[in-house]
Order: structure tokens, then sequence, then C-alpha cells
């Protein structure tokens, strides 16, 4: 297939549109199992879009959040890509699989085949699935989306840097682009990824109505992680530099989607859920992201690199307006469209649980019996959750504290010798972590380390030397890649 076909310029309609229909709150819907649609863009800050206060114009996305629910409480489960990723696809931590970091052209393994994904789940139960833009979970044929529940695939293998124009290392070969299986072009125009991927996913919805067949869309865009790049449409669109005119850009691709859905009849029923990978690089200065004030950025456990605004807007179901507080992760979006969707849930253990009362408005809050989330960090346990509360473990981490970022899309030089003890912070009063609590609450303290001794045996923590007992392998190859 001529590259060519894979990437056909976006005209831009008008992408504001009236709200389809009215918020039920049925225990189920006259309208069949619910089509999804998951974009989840790539280094994103809290505070980039307009609903969280970001300087930048994002009137599609903040739809979501005005017609549907805002978590402002949500998490990733790793604040780094492919670890992110994989929790996403499959509701387990990353750990749990093995896998760690951001698999590149070198790594030698990938997501499990044997394990289930959002994908798989869903096409057991009839729907057509497809995956635009960035996979991110091995490169290698046995683990390509194809062979984890995708019927379509067209995108990048993994983060858009890892090619020969990396600032800092030569030592990359030529990004791929993928078509399905086959390489179909090597070093492709960055510019046409954003608007390029939201169309071969509009075409993927048309499809998909006419053969009357409920769709999962996922649409993991490459943008706004580094290197940055728009369509001539959108260059100098924000007037607040290249960074702003990606974001928007990001919102003129949801906004195709929204109006596709509107035009197809079918956007009362469809769940269109959004979110990042993790917080914003801040070592590229004016390249990065903000995180609204939240402390440190990706690649740390602190709330900049794992906090993230998860939207979602399922007119049929979700009430507008919706506002959810109460901590959830990215690990417990399987379970819950698995509810929404009748689905069986995978036979493997997976770790995330079903807040589908949360995002109904049902409930304002789950049971005390499933109070913890864990962060780790390439094995490390650093962080955990309950409630209000989150404790950080002794670890070092890296910075940009005193410290220039970069510019035009070179990045700064992190501190990484900052290092932090055993740290308590009250995030319903100090969402910031700046006050550390632990001795005033050391029943607080005591509770929590109990719970990640448990934590430990399970899955591990190289901080303390521990091997965890349930930990899966993920696929492993030998010899290099090559086609």
């Amino acid at each position: 297939m001529a590259a060519g076909s894979i990437f056909r310029f976006a005209v831009l309609a008008s992408l504001l549109f009236a709200c389809s229909g009215t918020p039920k709150n049925e225990a189920t819907t006259p309208l069949g199992p619910p089509n999804i649609v998951l974009v989840f863009v790539d280094d994103l800050g809290f505070g980039d879009l307009g609903c969280t206060g970001g300087a930048y114009r994002t009137p599609n996305i903040d739809r979501l959040a005005t017609e549907g629910a805002f978590f402002t409480d949500f998490s990733v489960a790793q604040p780094v890509c492919s670890a992110s990723r994989a929790a996403l696809l499959t509701g387990c931590y990353p750990n749990r699989l093995g896998i760690h970091g951001a698999l590149g052209p070198s790594n030698r393994h990938g997501l499990d085949p044997d394990e289930t994904t959002l994908a798989e789940m869903l096409k057991e139960q009839g729907y057509a699935t497809a995956i635009y833009g960035k996979w991110h979970l091995g490169l290698q044929e046995e683990v390509l989306p194809t062979r984890q529940g995708f019927d379509h695939f067209a995108g990048i293998p993994y983060s858009n840097d890892m090619w020969p124009q990396h600032p800092e290392s030569d030592a990359y070969p030529p990004l791929p682009l993928f078509e399905q299986e086959q390489i179909v072009e090597y070093d492709p125009d960055q510019r046409q990824f954003t608007l390029g991927f939201a169309r071969r996913g509009v075409e993927f919805l048309r499809a998909s109505v006419a053969q009357q067949q409920p769709f999962f869309l996922y649409l993991p865009q490459p943008m706004p992680h580094v290197p940055l790049f728009v369509s001539e449409a959108f260059e100098g669109h924000s007037g607040k530099g290249l960074y702003g005119d990606v974001v928007e850009e990001i919102d003129a691709a949801v906004g195709m989607i929204l109006q596709t859905l509107e035009e197809l009849d079918v956007a009362e029923n469809t769940m269109v859920i959004f979110t990042s990978d993790n917080g914003p690089w801040l070592s590229y200065g004016d390249h990065a992201g903000s995180t609204g004030g939240l402390r440190e950025g990706k690649g740390t456990v602190f709330e900049g690199g794992v906090r993230e605004p998860l939207l979602v807007r399922w007119p049929a179901r979700i009430p507008a307006g919706l506002r959810v507080q109460e901590a959830t992760m990215a690990i417990d979006i399987l379970p819950t469209i698995a509810t929404f969707t009748s689905a069986g849930l995978p036979q493997r253990l997976i770790d995330g649980r079903d807040i589908s009362a949360l995002w109904t408005g049902a409930s304002e809050s789950l049971d005390p019996d499933f109070p913890y989330y864990y962060w780790y960090r390439s094995n490390e346990l650093q962080a955990m959750r309950s409630g209000k509360w989150k404790l950080h473990f002794p670890h070092g981490y890296r910075t940009m504290q005193g410290r220039e970022g970069g510019s035009g899309g070179i990045p700064g030089k992190y501190d990484y010798s900052a290092k932090t003890g055993l740290e308590l912070y009250d995030l319903s009063t100090d969402p910031k972590e700046q006050h550390d609590v632990a001795a005033d609450h050391p029943e607080v303290v005591a509770a929590m380390d109990a719970a990640a001794e448990i934590m430990r045996g399970r899955l591990g923590d190289k901080l303390q030397g521990c091997v965890g007992s349930e930990v899966r392998e993920p696929r492993r190859f030998d010899g290099d890649f090559g086609r």
C-alpha cells in the first residue's frame, strides 16, 4: 500500500456541536452494547487542557468534560510510555507483566500474547477493533496489535523520537510506519500523524457502522511527545508556540471523531474516553506541557508524573457535568468496560477494579476493601495511595528544580541526585505534595506500609530486594529485529 494512502489530509469542518441526547441512568440501555473510542495521547500535562485551566484552546476535549464525566484524581500506573500502555490495555500493573520503561528498537521482548487485552476482550463480544497511532508494546510480529486483538493497525511501534534525528543519540534506526504487519515507510512525515491517524479512525467508524457492528477504536496519538510536529493548517494556530499548536491539533482530531459519531447517529451510545499515558517531559522546556502546578513530571511518581485528566462521555449512561474525585487508575478501565459490555474478565489475574458506579454517578465512592493503588518505577515500589493519603517510600528521582528547561526541541539536563524519604501527603489539601505529614499520622503510615509489604511479596520491589511471587514473564525473542 502506498504510504500516501495512509495519511489523507483531514478537511476541518465545524468542530463544535450541540449535546446529543439526554443522559440516562437506567441499569441497562435499549441501544445495545456501547461503542467505544479511547483516545490516549502522549506526555500531555494535567494543566494543558481548557477544562483543567490550561492556556490552549481545546473546545472538543472540553466537551467531553461538560457533557460527560471528569475524573479529577485519575492516575496512570507508571509514569512512562510502554508500562503505562500495558496497564491500560490489560488491567494489570505493568510490572506484573514484565513490562518496564519505554521499549525501543533494541528491546527483544513485548507484551505476552497470552495476556488478554481490552481489544481481545471486546472482540470476543463481537466488536470490530482498530488501533491507529503508537503501539509501544513490542515490534516483533508475534506481539504486534494484530496478534493482540486488533483487526486493523496503522502506526508506529514505539515513540516518535526513536529515530536517527534524536537530539541526544544517533544510534536509532529509521522509524518504521506499519500497515497491519508490514512496514510501508521509514521516517514518515510526522506532520501528518495527528490528523492522519484520526482520519483513519473516521474511516473505521464509518465502515463499522455500515456493517452494523459495535466498534472499539483505540487512538493512541504519538503527540505531544517530542519531537513536535503539526500539519500546515495548525502552524501558529495557538499563538502560544509549537507545543500549543500540537495540543490544539489534537483537539481538532478529537472534534473529527465527535463529528463523525454524530453524523453516523451513534453518539448517544458511544463511550468516548480521553486521557494521557503520563505527565509532561519537563526537560524539554518550551516543548513540554504543564502539570498545572503538580509536583515533578514524566518519569516520576509524584502527581505531575502520574495524574492525568480522565474524561468520559457516554450520553446514554453518563450524566453531563459529572465530577468524580475518588482516586482511580488506568488499570480500572478494562474491568469497568467489561461490566458495561457484559464481557468476561481475563482468566489471568488482573489488578484493576470495576468502577462503573463512579462512571454513571450511581455512587460517589466504592467499597473500602479495595483501598490501595501502587506506583512502581522499573520494579521499584516508590509510592502508594489510600483515599486522600499518598505515601512515598525512600527512592531517588530526577528533577528539573533549579535547572533551566530546554528550548526548540533540545532538552535541558535533569538532576538525578534528588531523593525522597518515607513521606506522607494529604492530597485532598496538598495535591502539590509540598507538606510531609508522616510524623503527624504514624498510624496511617504504619497501615499503608503493612499493605505495601504484602504487595512486595506479590509483585516484588527492587528497592527492598524482593522478588514477587505473582510476576509473569513478557514474550521474549532472540536475534535482531529485521524486515
